[in-house]
């Protein structure tokens, strides 16, 4: 059933001490804040309440979004922000201890990998990790091919075929998924990123709340809402970004809420 838009009449967010927020098409569209965004952050601290922004794009590490916000206006520090490189990097820590990793990424992931004691190796990995890697190039590629190929297990850090950018759409993780599957016959063994679990609890332990008390709050209804609702969170669509109404029945996904915008459940907080 699809709820109201800009309704909460079970009072469901009176419930919720922390939001888990996408960014692009939620917060902000490239560099401009989405009306009433600055409001409702402002209003979730005024209510006692957090909020922690997060990403499933792992080609840049925390510290980017800190001063991207920082240029618009909002000074917060790195324990704000949750991407899927980290959670990648705390399940590896988690089930891969101590192994060697080979690393599709860009420069910015590998400083993150290597600043958390993981070890990147070209030649004698263990493990592959794919993630968002803006330097991407055919010899990179047919490494890549060559480690899955030869059976390694295959982590990524998250699902996305595209990317959003202010000219348009750019190849994102999921379409790397779909090259390396293409000359190997094999996709991830495991993706972190949302609509997966991993980053939703690898956040809820960071930020020390339960799922029962979390929202996740997004544009996208098969990245951001399914990874609130399938994995035991609330699921809140904003209408600000991709998704549309009439999207819902077609995907078959139905968000706990709805608004226009974050602006419209600040009432509601």
């Amino acid at each position: 059933m699809i709820p109201l838009v800009n309704r909460d009449d079970k009072k469901i967010l009176k419930n919720i001490t922390c939001y888990a927020l996408d960014m692009d098409g939620t917060i902000y569209l490239g560099e401009r804040w989405i009306d009433g965004a600055r409001e409702f952050l402002k209003a979730v601290e005024a209510a006692g309440k957090q909020y922690m922004f997060l990403t499933n794009n792992s080609s840049k590490n925390p510290q980017a979004y800190v001063e991207k916000l920082g240029r618009m206006g909002l000074q917060v520090t790195e324990d704000k922000i949750v991407t899927s490189g980290q959670a990648a990097i705390d399940y590896l820590k988690r089930n891969f201890p101590g192994k060697k990793v080979f690393l599709l990424g860009n420069e910015l992931l590998k400083a993150e990998f290597e600043e958390e004691g993981i070890t990147l190796c070209e030649k004698e990995a263990q493990v592959v990790v794919v993630g968002f890697d803006t330097t991407l190039n055919y010899e990179k590629m047919c490494r890549v091919c060559d480690l899955v190929r030869d059976g390694l297990p295959y982590i990524s850090t998250h699902p996305d075929y595209n990317c959003p950018t202010e000219t348009g759409f750019i190849p994102d993780a999921g379409a790397i998924h779909a090259f390396i599957h293409a000359s190997t016959g094999r996709f991830p063994d495991h993706i972190i990123g949302k609509p997966n679990g991993d980053i939703m609890d690898y956040l809820v332990k960071r930020a020390g709340v339960t799922k029962q008390q979390t929202a996740m709050v997004g544009d996208r209804l098969y990245t951001d809402v399914a990874a609130g609702i399938n994995n035991g969170y609330t699921g809140i669509l904003v209408l600000s970004g991709e998704a549309k109404l009439k999207d819902i029945e077609k995907e078959k996904i139905y968000p706990d809420l709805i608004f226009d915008s974050v602006k419209k459940m600040i009432s509601y907080i």
